[in-house]
């Protein structure tokens, strides 16, 4: 898959964060990378056949504190090799894509874990806001 095509379905899964989150994504950049280094995996212990889908770095809304400001924007990297390796088809690809843009959006949001997991189990079992929910 080109970096065009990868990069269309991470568009594709932006959109479906609903408006209510979109809304309050700000000084955010979402950023595609072939994969993550070898520094980076060992800083993070994360051991082959392990590997990293995605990261976020900065400072979680919940934690900002008044004098918060004039920063770089926070990040989200998407890491494509990985995903694509572990995956068979497109529809795989997107639905990984997805789940990891919502894990690290949880963490831009100052998520448990615990709370990201669940709703990444909602993702999975397809559970969805309804249109009147996404206005809010």
């Amino acid at each position: 898959m080109t970096r065009a095509e990868f990069e269309r379905l991470v568009v594709e899964a932006v959109t479906l964060i609903p408006k209510r989150f979109r809304r309050e994504m700000k000084n955010l950049a979402l950023v595609v990378e072939q994969e993550p280094g070898a520094d980076l995996l060992e800083e993070m212990e994360i051991e082959s056949p392990d590997s990293l889908y995605g990261l976020y770095q900065g400072t979680p809304l919940p934690e900002r504190t008044w004098g918060y400001g004039n920063t770089l924007p926070d990040r989200i990297t998407l890491f494509q090799r990985p995903i694509e390796e572990d995956c068979e088809d497109e529809d795989e690809i997107r639905a990984v894509i997805g789940e990891t843009l919502i894990h690290e959006v949880g963490h831009y949001f100052g998520l448990s874990e615990e709370e990201i997991e669940e709703i990444e189990a909602r993702y999975w079992r397809g559970e969805t806001l309804t249109a009147d929910e996404d206005d809010e």
